[in-house]
């Protein structure tokens, strides 16, 4: 009993989480500086977040704003002695430069402070607008993925193969495709370490993507993936990553993106259902409702005796 403890493989932790969004592993002991990456970290931040951010700070800003006016007595003429509402308003019409024209300010106090709020309220602005309108131009790519990846041979030789399409109504020209394999490997020295394999391509490139696109690999002697079944895919926690990058036609600007597939969502023996079909007028038609879904193999004939 104690021979088979000592031989028992011992349980291997996953160096690498699952980063199909993109998430961060977590990390200690590392120095954050986020103040030095702020403007990254306003543009990769959801619209959500980022603009319940600036409302937050416009919230901040009028309230410490009416504070002090409030703690200069009256500061501010037609407002209502001691009124919060009053000043907070009177903060919001400065910030903005509105000026209703009803609150004035009162003394040199009061007027140095609304001084100091309207540059305030330049600079806010300011760096907003230039946000809002960095994340606006941003180039985007809505590229569909298959959900699964599939092995199943093409001219008698096994491939790999994943399909893409280009979600918007328009073309991604001169687009590229990459394929790395990660997989957890042992070395000489009894090390795990998560190793990189770049997957060779049937084709890497083509000069445009209207429809669709099968990406295929072919699985030969030289390839990472030889001989692999899916029992071994999920024991080496396999996982297939894939990066596009291409010049979208209607922005005139680079795009990418990526996605990955894990050893359960590569599929042996299966193969995807056709998508394109041709109608009686001659045009090509794209059917998404069967993008993502695959077919097992048909079994392969038994060759028939005879004389």
């Amino acid at each position: 009993m104690q021979n088979q403890q000592q031989n028992a493989k011992p349980s291997r932790v996953r160096l690498v989480p699952r980063g199909r969004d993109g998430t961060a592993p977590i990390t200690t002991g590392r120095r954050k500086k986020h103040l030095n990456d702020l403007y990254v970290e306003l543009l990769a931040a959801s619209w959500i977040r980022l603009l319940a951010l600036i409302l937050m700070l416009n919230l901040t800003i009028n309230i410490s704003f009416a504070l002090g006016y409030l703690a200069i007595g009256d500061g501010i003429e037609n407002a209502r002695p001691g009124s919060f509402a009053d000043a907070f308003f009177f903060s919001v019409q400065t910030l903005a430069t509105i000026g209703y024209g009803k609150m004035v300010p009162h003394g040199l106090a009061a007027n140095l402070l609304v001084t100091l709020e309207t540059m305030t309220g330049f600079g806010f602005f300011a760096v907003v607008t230039g946000l809002v309108f960095s994340k606006f131009s941003r180039p985007t790519a809505r590229v569909l993925f298959s959900n699964v990846a599939v092995i199943c041979p093409y001219n008698g030789v096994p491939h790999l193969m994943l399909r893409l399409a280009n979600e918007r109504n328009n073309r991604i020209v001169d687009a590229n495709v990459h394929v790395v394999l990660l997989r957890e490997e042992m070395t000489k020295e009894g090390h795990d370490m998560r190793r990189f394999h770049d997957l060779n391509l049937v084709r890497s490139r083509v000069p445009v993507i209207r429809l669709t696109w099968t990406v295929m690999h072919p699985i030969d002697e030289n390839s990472p993936l030889y001989h692999a079944c899916a029992e071994s895919l999920r024991d080496s926690e396999t996982e297939i990553v894939v990066s596009l990058i291409g010049l979208d036609e209607t922005l005139s600007q680079t795009i990418h993106t990526r996605y990955s597939y894990v050893a359960d969502e590569i599929k042996c023996n299966a193969m995807f259902e056709d998508v394109i079909q041709q109608r009686d007028d001659g045009r090509i038609a794209v059917d998404y409702r069967k993008f993502h879904k695959v077919k097992p193999l048909p079994p392969a004939p038994t060759p028939s005796g005879g004389m």
